[in-house]
């Protein structure tokens, strides 16, 4: 297969393509949990191997560690929060001090 010398294939731009670093974005943090950001994203178009089509993402400020859990349904993320809360202050001794969340 032949192609025309001026094709773009999409794939290969955005390989190409430079991302803008992470500028501070005026909080600072101090010790892991104080604040935590999450994002719950789907429903995906196809789903994954075991069945899930959404997404949370939690991720701490501080350390920048980030949970990843895959969602069936999305009225689960409450469930998913809690869990996430239970191991994240057991393992900091420390408790979730903010969240933020769009």
């Amino acid at each position: 297969m032949s192609y025309p010398l001026n094709f773009q294939c999409p794939a290969c731009s955005l390989r190409k393509s430079s991302r803008l670093s992470l500028e501070p974005m005026g909080h600072k943090t101090y010790a892991p949990l104080e604040l935590v950001f999450s994002d719950l994203w789907g429903s995906a178009p196809i789903l994954s191997s075991d069945g899930f089509c959404y997404f949370a993402i939690f991720v701490d400020a501080h350390t920048k560690f980030i949970w990843f859990y895959p969602l069936s349904v999305k009225s689960n993320v409450f469930n998913v929060f809690h869990q996430f809360q239970v191991l994240v202050e057991q393992q900091f001794s420390r408790k979730i001090k903010s969240v933020q969340t769009d």
